[in-house]
This record gives structure tokens, C-alpha cells and sequence, in this order.
């Protein structure tokens, strides 16, 4: 008897295959390989007991444009239909002691919202805490779920300094740089400093640099995988969880309940995208 193909996507069964409970998970949601950049956006997937073993991926996300971002907890096909730049994707699994830390967190609305901060730049300087893009707001959960005393950003950018995490850097001019602030409100460059910043030298976390820090000796081992890619699509839409609206939700909605969140210490909340 022939046997009938699996109904669920690549990724769920390749994280299936895995064995963890917990992956630093990587989508190319942009185009930026003019940067040398494969993977735009990281978020923390991890199955959700209270469903069954399912995938949920918890990730920050910028407000269509905007100066402001959220964090979301999704599904992990929804994390893939934001109408990426390509559907594929690519993962790193923690080890055993980082996961049970991240599984905690994620479980515990308030603890999720601890490290967010809704003032979002794209090119957020790692060790600074006036802006957070969304692979940093990744970054430095995990750094607060390997260690509760990395409780704010300062102490959490300190604890990943300390076990040498090291940032892109990305190369862009002064040209470059005016014209993305005058033209993006999402990309500020004030946080960085002023000799780094005048001689284009531009830090920022990327999902590489993520997976860097997680090779051997460090928090995670890599484990690189794709899902069925699609033709590449112009970049400058704004995605459909993006377009203007008025806030999502208050609250998090999981296995037929509210959760009530707990308030980020800059009282921005969690939300979570309602279907279309």
C-alpha cells in the first residue's frame, strides 16, 4: 500500500524531524542581498503544549512603515504568509538548557513583553536601547531566558557582550543613510556612535550573526533547512498584518481563553494578528 504524503508543510515536518521544542527561526521576508544578507527576520518557534504539540512563533514585528513595532504570536504558516520575499526558511536549534529557558517565556505572557521595546528602527544599534528591531528583541530574549538577571536590555546586551556575540556590520554610505531617513521612518541611525556611524560602518543584529553565535561552543547548534520557494515579488508593499488599522488585540487569545497581558515596561502590549 502506498503510503499518503504528509499534508503538513516542509518546515513543520522538518522541525518535527528535529526533536526540539524550541528553534531560532529565520524567513527572507526582504531583499537584502545587497547587503549580504540571506534572512531578514527571526522569530522563536516553539510547540505549544496547550495545543496539542503545534508550532507557535513569537516575533516583533514593525507597524507597516512605521516607527513602531509589536510583538505577535502566530502560527507557525502564518509567520510564512506575510508575503515574504521568498518563501523559504531557515532555523537553529538552542541547546537542551537554553530551550527549557526560552519554553518558559514564551509560555508566560508578561515575560514575553519584558525586553520590548516598541520604538523600532531597522538598523537598531545591538548596544543601545533607545530603538529594537525585531532579530534584537530575539537576541535578547534569549539572553534573559539563559539568565533571569538579564532583566532589562543594558543587562541583557551585557550578558550577550560577554559571550561574545558580535554584530553585523553593514556598509552604508552617508548618501545612503539620508535618504533612508528622510524617506523611511522606520530607519533611524541616532543611536549609533558618531565615529562608527561617519565612517559607514553600521552595527546591527541579523539572523546571521544569530546563527554565528550559535555554533559550536555557544548557546546552539545550526541546523539550516528550506521550504518550497516561490518567484521572487517587487519589494515595497506593505503586508497585509501591516496596513493602518487600529490596535489588534489586548490581549492573547490561546486555547479558547483570554490571557490577560502584563505591560511592557514602555506599556505597549502583545497583540496577535486576527485572521483576514
Amino acid at each position: 500500500m502506498t503510503a499518503r504524503p504528509s499534508s503538513r508543510p516542509r518546515t513543520a515536518r522538518a522541525l518535527d524531524a528535529s526533536g526540539a521544542q524550541v528553534v531560532v527561526l529565520a524567513r527572507a521576508g526582504q531583499d537584502l542581498g545587497r547587503w549580504g544578507q540571506p534572512w531578514s527576520h527571526l522569530g522563536l518557534a516553539y510547540r505549544d503544549a496547550a495545543a496539542g504539540g503545534a508550532w507557535r512563533v513569537v516575533h516583533k514585528l514593525n507597524r507597516c512603515g512605521s516607527d513602531r513595532a509589536s510583538v505577535y504570536r502566530q502560527g507557525l504558516g502564518d509567520f510564512f504568509l506575510d508575503d515574504p520575499f521568498e518563501l523559504a526558511a531557515a532555523w537553529a536549534v538552542p541547546d537542551a538548557t537554553l530551550q527549557r529557558g526560552l519554553l518558559a517565556v514564551l509560555g508566560d505572557t508578561a515575560r514575553i513583553a519584558r525586553l520590548h521595546e516598541p520604538a523600532y528602527s531597522m538598523v537598531a544599534y545591538p548596544w543601545a536601547a533607545r530603538y529594537q528591531q525585531s532579530n534584537q528583541w530575539v537576541i535578547e530574549t534569549m539572553a534573559f531566558a539563559a539568565d533571569p538577571a538579564a532583566s532589562s536590555r543594558e543587562r541583557a546586551q551585557a550578558w550577550l557582550r560577554l559571550r561574545g556575540y558580535e554584530p553585523a556590520v553593514l556598509r552604508i554610505d552617508a548618501f545612503t543613510r539620508l535618504g533612508a531617513r528622510v524617506g523611511s521612518a522606520n530607519v533611524a541611525f541616532d543611536d549609533h556612535p558618531d565615529t562608527k556611524r561617519y565612517a559607514g560602518r553600521i552595527e546591527t543584529v541579523t539572523a546571521d550573526s544569530v546563527f554565528a553565535w550559535m555554533g559550536p561552543g555557544r548557546p546552539g547548534r545550526r541546523a539550516d533547512g528550506a521550504a518550497l520557494t516561490r518567484p521572487r515579488r517587487p519589494q515595497g508593499a506593505c503586508r497585509s498584518h501591516e496596513r493602518a488599522r487600529p490596535p489588534i488585540l489586548d490581549d492573547v487569545r490561546r486555547a479558547g481563553r483570554a490571557d490577560g497581558l502584563h505591560p511592557a515596561p514602555v506599556a505597549d502590549r502583545i497583540h496577535r494578528r486576527t485572521p483576514a
